[in-house]
């Protein structure tokens, strides 16, 4: 499984979403209403299943899927 498709799960299995409401090219907020607070959790579980420090503001800065993929992607190096 790619970043992408990793990142999507993590999303979709700790929002208990659909996975076709997760939309590409959209933010998270757009997408699926995302707040603050599940942005922090969103990366407590990225983190968790990458084994790499992601801080809320780059999720917050970054937040469609292909642009939260690219930094974990980035930071795995």
């Amino acid at each position: 499984m790619d970043t992408k498709a990793k990142v999507k799960d993590v999303i979709v299995n700790l929002l208990k979403v659909k996975p076709e409401e997760l939309k590409e090219g959209q933010t998270l907020e757009q997408c699926l209403g995302v707040d603050s607070t599940e942005m922090v959790e969103i990366c407590i579980a990225l983190q968790k299943e990458f084994g790499v420090q992601i801080q809320e503001k780059e999720v917050a800065k970054y937040h469609s899927l292909d642009q939260i993929a690219q930094v974990i992607e980035a930071k795995k190096i």
